[in-house]
């Protein structure tokens, strides 16, 4: 028997060794590892990537994932074939390869992850090379994608009035003038930018009321003086706008239809996705409403695209093109006056920025960027509505049957205003894995055509070089200093700096969390607007000897993180200087009245408090407030007789001391549910008809926006501004809108890699 157990035992050996054994070693054959490692764009280490590798071969087929651990590395163990390997880690852009593993290899793919410029925790407008929030000195708020379409959006002041620090003043109900003051600051005070290209008329502010968010996925507000980076206009802050890009193989896209009160119609679309190295994103719309009083209709529409080219990682090319319409009937003071039933106000801002991003080696970053931006605005009256009734007034009664109203009438008139800024600007930062380093220069060609104004054409060619570092020289700590010198063709030389620093006062978890607190200063300047230099008109010309506007501004304040992240408290302290604040003085007697010319004389300071909350109280509830103290004064004022408002002492115009708003979202099942609430303190405003008034009372709105999920991609969406009908006026005359209805279908198909 042993012997036979003996010869069995060897058949046995003998057949793992002849079948089993070639078997078992060709599947070890076709095992492939893929390893690396993964850094940040300084160098260092990225832990906590997520590695996903899915089979091109089969949809179903289960894709193999891993986390890189603390050294960046990661590795995965596949089966030979085609994949589709990607890289995720929030605040980082998401990276995707499609890779051929043969069998029996080992397969190193190392790589460098940059920071999403559209995640709601990258901080892009504040410095020159993009930060994690926590590393941005100046106070920012960040809107995104999700809260445009929760809230149900359409143009900025719909979305930027619930910003803390911003007041959005009106003079019209629908396409009228839509001015924003950040920080108790002028509206010319803040520069706009569209993906990098500003959008200012230069010297002046832009007007908000036709500006949309097609394509747009993301919004940034930086509080503080910040000429240092961008130069003029700069004096209060910066506002930027981001354009989506498409990055799905499978293209997404989205159509949308809405109704509602003064016969008010809307619709558009959008398309994006990725064509191998190219990838693309477009969105067009059309609005159109008849208005709640008699000419106030309004017609908006929008074009806009973006395209980008892919040579490599660290060689791209991008394009944006934005073009926002707009037609407006101006009814006017209508709360003191009879409607001007001809007058009309039609603008038209596009914009464009094309840029090349490459990388020399693993530390220098460069940037080449041209931006071009046109804004066109053309206000007239083709017929008098109402004459005067005093025949020693400017304007005499013309008719007998014409409606007459005190001394003023209804001018006729047809100004033409046509702006356009072309610039260049190239910069190479160097980052390493605790500073980064950037210089650069930037061109400009500002032009210039105002109706009222001879020369025809105007222009002023500008030149700035500029600095900014950033060191952190451990890891709760970060500083930042920046410098720009500005070469203006109107007012000559001038330095503008800015200084700053973040750090970490407690690092936590579970009730008392993190606590940053940050302090920056920062000096503004704002160069005078073309009628105010070049002005030639006989009677109110131009003075070529005027200073730029300038501020010197300075914030401070914390965020603190309770309960697991879910509440966060933030408060800043701003206080900024105003200084050669641009004034129009009307000449002394005998000279003739209402004439005169531009000085740089006045003073003014603005100071105040921003308290912001944010609580989430679960996954389908989130909650945020916040308040604005701004206590701003005119400390010296040219011509105070003319307007009380600009009496040395009184607040600057249409700024509330007191603002803030609320807001809750819910989601629940197949609904989202916004309530939004803002109120406004009183104002000091300006009112010719009745000089001795200079107070616009406060008020209370309250919007609401749902959408219901009916189907897969198919919603249904309804929203109401201005919900209980208050009776208010952002600017004294002007009424506000009404309650306003808007029902609306919307389809949405996402892209998929």
């Amino acid at each position: 028997m042993n012997s036979i157990d003996s010869a069995f035992r060897f058949a046995v050996l003998l057949l793992l060794a002849v079948f089993v054994l070639p078997a078992f070693a060709r599947a070890q054959s076709n095992d492939v590892h893929l390893s690396g490692s993964l850094t940040d764009s300084s160098g260092a280490a990225l832990s906590g990537v997520r590695v996903t590798a899915q089979p091109d071969s089969a949809a179903a087929a289960q894709p193999v994932s891993g986390i890189s651990d603390h050294d960046g590395r990661y590795d995965l163990q596949l089966a030979a074939g085609k994949y589709r390997v990607q890289f995720v880690l929030d605040s980082f852009a998401k990276r995707q390869f499609a890779v051929d593993l043969a069998a029996g290899t080992t397969r190193t793919l190392d790589l460098r992850l940059t920071l999403e410029p559209l995640s709601s925790s990258v901080v892009v407008t504040a410095q020159a090379v993009p930060a994690s929030a926590q590393q941005t000195t100046a106070p920012t708020d960040i809107f995104t994608r999700g809260d445009i379409e929760e809230r149900q959006s359409v143009t900025l002041p719909d979305l930027l009035f619930t910003s803390p620090g911003v007041a959005i003043g009106r003079t019209g109900i629908n396409g009228g003038t839509a001015s924003l003051f950040l920080n108790g600051g002028n509206s010319s005070y803040t520069k706009v930018l569209v993906d990098g290209s500003p959008i200012n008329p230069p010297g002046s502010a832009v007007d908000f009321s036709n500006l949309t968010f097609d394509n747009i996925d993301k919004v940034e507000i930086v509080r503080g003086a910040e000429s240092a980076i961008y130069g003029s206009d700069a004096v209060s802050g910066v506002v930027q706008l981001f354009s989506h890009r498409g990055s799905t193989r499978i293209p997404a896209g989205s159509l949308f239809a809405e109704g509602g009160s003064f016969s008010s119609a809307r619709g558009g679309g959008q398309l994006s996705g990725l064509l191998g190295k190219f990838d693309y994103s477009g969105a067009s719309s059309y609005l159109q409403t008849s208005g709640e009083y008699p000419n106030s209709d309004f017609i908006n529409r929008n074009f806009s695209g973006s395209f980008g080219y892919s040579f490599s990682d660290t060689n791209q090319l991008h394009l944006s093109l934005v073009n926002n319409t707009g037609s407006a009937g101006i009814p006017g003071q209508i709360l003191f006056l009879p409607p001007s039933l001809h007058q009309r106000y039609d603008q038209r801002v596009f914009s464009a920025n094309a840029r090349w991003e490459l990388q020399s080696g693993s530390h220098w970053h460069h940037q080449i960027m041209g931006t071009e931006s046109y804004t066109r605005q053309h206000s007239f009256n083709s017929e008098q509505s109402y004459y005067a009734t005093d025949p020693q007034a400017f304007c005499p009664q013309a008719n007998s049957a014409s409606v007459a109203t005190m001394e003023f009438c209804d001018f006729t008139y047809d100004d033409v205003l046509k702006y356009n800024r072309a610039g260049f600007d190239a910069h190479s930062s160097y980052i390493a894995r605790n500073y980064a380093a950037t210089a650069g220069v930037q061109y400009e060609m500002e032009n210039g055509e105002v109706s009222y104004i001879t020369p025809g054409h105007l222009r002023r060619n500008n030149i700035d070089g500029y600095l900014d570092l950033r060191y952190s020289p451990i890891s709760r700590l970060t500083l930042n200093a920046g410098v720009r010198v500005e070469d203006n063709a109107n007012f000559g030389t001038r330095v503008s700096p800015r200084a700053g620093g973040t750090v970490a006062l407690h690092y936590g978890q579970g009730f008392w969390g993190d606590t940053p607190y940050h302090a920056f200063y920062g000096q503004g300047i704002k160069e005078p607007r073309f009628d105010q230099t070049f002005g030639t008109n006989s009677c109110y010309p131009g003075n070529p000897n005027l200073r730029p506007e300038e501020s010197k501004n300075w914030t401070t304040g914390f965020d603190q993180m309770l309960a697991s992240n879910r509440l966060k408290l933030s408060a800043d302290y701003f206080y900024s200087r105003f200084y050669d604040v641009v004034s129009f003085a009307y000449n002394a007697p005998p000279n003739p009245n209402f004439c005169g010319t531009y000085f740089n004389t006045d003073l003014a300071f603005a100071r105040g408090l921003n308290f912001v909350t944010e609580l989430r109280v679960s996954r389908r509830v989130q909650v945020f407030g916040n308040y604005t103290y701004d206590d701003t004064r005119v400390l010296k004022s040219v011509n105070p007789n003319f307007d009380p408002a600009l009496q040395a002492g009184s607040r600057l115009i249409r700024r509330p001391v007191n603002s803030g708003s609320f807001g809750i979202n819910v989601s629940y099942a197949r609904i989202n549910w916004n309530f939004i609430g803002y109120f406004s303190g009183v104002r000091t405003d300006s009112n010719f008809l009745n000089p001795g008034q200079t107070n616009n009372p406060g008020y209370a709105r309250f919007d609401i926006a749902v959408s219901y999920a009916i189907a897969r991609g198919i919603s249904l969406t309804a929203r109401a501004t201005n919900l209980f009908d208050k009776q208010y006026q952002d600017a004294l005359g002007y009424p506000a809108l009404g309650r306003d209805y808007r029902f609306g279908v919307r389809y949405q198909f996402p892209g998929r890699d």
